[in-house]
């Protein structure tokens, strides 16, 4: 796992199976998170690629397995997120086979919402 990963996981906190194919997720990045250096300095923003990450870590976590970032079908990035912000993230899974699979993430914070992705993974 990458340095950006492990940092993402260290953030991942309550995460919930609601089924078994939806999982959340609550994440809260501090101002030291290597994700903001440098984007932007002076106003801090997480890069949406994080958010992606993100998605990745759960899924890890959750299927206790490796996983593979195969394709972003959509990914659309409504709001901005500070430092100190808390992201809930709720992400559906449909088994494309035994090893493929489609994931929607839908992610808020304060019930505003900040992303919509749908990832192909592999695992």
């Amino acid at each position: 796992m990458n340095r950006i990963m492990q940092e993402i996981k260290h953030y991942l906190s309550d995460i919930i199976e609601k089924d078994s194919n939806i999982v959340s997720a609550r994440f809260l990045f501090p101002e030291k998170f290597i994700g903001f250096q440098g984007h932007f300095p002076e106003k801090p923003v997480l890069p949406g690629f994080c958010k992606i990450q993100a998605v990745l870590v759960i899924l890890q976590k959750w299927r206790k397995k490796n996983v593979k970032l195969k394709e972003i079908v959509l990914a659309k990035f409504f709001s901005p997120v500070s430092c100190g912000e808390e992201l809930i993230f709720e992400c559906t899974e449909t088994k494309r086979d035994n090893e493929e699979s489609e994931i929607h993430a839908y992610v808020t914070s304060k019930g505003k919402k900040i992303a919509i992705l749908d990832l192909k993974v592999s695992y």
